[in-house]
């Protein structure tokens, strides 16, 4: 479970901000794309935050779903699924969005 050194690494992220301050909010996007699971996050962050200033603080997590183009007819889609297939058929797209994996704010006392 990858998600365990993730959450870890963004609680040291947080910690490394703010310092011994108490953290009551923690606010993450994770795209549908990016490969990790947000429930296991869930699941983790209360174990990785126990006995740090993040301890009992609200984990909540944005989680947009992935957009692509594609560059053989120039249509720009929603991406629910890793494999990125346009419905003319090509798989020649680029993805705009949605492996995003990042800390977008924190709220502390």
């Amino acid at each position: 479970m990858h998600e365990l050194s993730i959450t870890q690494s963004i609680v040291e992220a947080v910690l490394d901000r703010t310092g011994d301050r108490k953290v009551t909010v923690v606010n993450l996007t994770i795209g549908r794309l990016s490969g990790v699971v947000p429930d296991a996050v869930r699941f983790c962050f209360d174990l990785v935050a126990d006995g740090t200033p993040l301890a009992g603080a609200e984990l909540r997590i944005e989680e947009p779903v992935g957009a692509a183009v594609c560059r053989s007819c120039a249509r720009e889609f929603e991406l629910t699924d890793p494999i990125p297939l346009c419905r003319c058929g090509s798989a020649d797209v680029s993805i705009l969005h949605g492996r995003e994996l990042s800390v977008t704010s924190v709220k502390v006392l």
